[in-house]
């Protein structure tokens, strides 16, 4: 029997990072067809070099008009999408609450900003696949914030509600529509992701055999 996630279209959003190379392989190894996009050409050819196979798309998921853009062309050249992974993220911070300026938090909020451009272009696409998933990396300092992160604890809150919103949306459908749910979107939470990578990238692929309607809403706290 095959993969679930074989023949699957999926888009990892900043996928340039170490967790971003893990899910490429793990993805392809497991039959599914694989775009990455990013903001840097140098990066994404090295990755394109080390996991053949797979396409990448050079734009700013912070800029809405290129991420429209980005969605067209992935329709005409490969199709609708059946996954997104986001990985866009960063750390800035220290210095306790009075430390958390707002340029470290600008810089913060780019993730953010590119979820909520990346899954308003793609949100068709998931509702519309036999099997939608997004996930998105977050934090365990959602529930436990401490002063000297507040700015990256406060982007990752905001980033899960919006990931979450994304969920009802899908629920929503699939009750309008008289179906049983196929999509899902999940939190990972995660300490750190050094040492994890594999862990979310094995995660993410096993995410598409769920349940979708068991899955979907779905906080999951990945540890070493």
């Amino acid at each position: 029997m095959s993969d679930p996630v074989a023949g699957r279209l999926v888009l990892l959003a900043g996928g340039t990072s170490t967790v971003g190379r893990r899910a490429a392989e793990a993805l392809t190894v497991a039959g599914a067809r694989v775009v990455v996009a990013g903001r840097d050409p140098e990066k994404l050819a090295a990755l394109a070099a080390e996991v053949p196979g797979i396409a990448t798309e050079t734009v700013d998921l912070t800029d809405e008009a290129a991420v429209t853009a980005l969605a067209e062309k992935v329709h005409t050249a490969h199709g609708r999408v059946d996954g997104i992974l986001h990985l866009v993220g960063g750390w800035r911070g220290g210095g306790g609450l009075a430390g958390q300026s707002d340029p470290d938090y600008r810089v913060l909020e780019t993730s953010l900003t590119a979820l909520r451009h990346t899954t308003r272009a793609f949100y068709d696409d998931l509702v519309a696949s036999p099997a939608g998933r997004l996930a998105m990396i977050s934090s365990t300092a959602v529930a436990r914030p401490l002063a000297g992160g507040a700015n990256y604890a406060a982007v990752k809150a905001a980033s899960e509600a919006w990931t979450r919103a994304v969920a009802q949306g899908f629920a929503k459908a699939a009750r309008d529509a008289g179906e049983p749910a196929s999509s899902a979107a999940v939190i990972f939470r995660v300490k750190s992701l050094e040492g994890l990578e594999e862990q979310v990238a094995a995660a993410f692929v096993a995410l598409f055999a769920a349940d979708a309607s068991s899955a979907n809403d779905e906080v999951v706290t990945l540890d070493a």
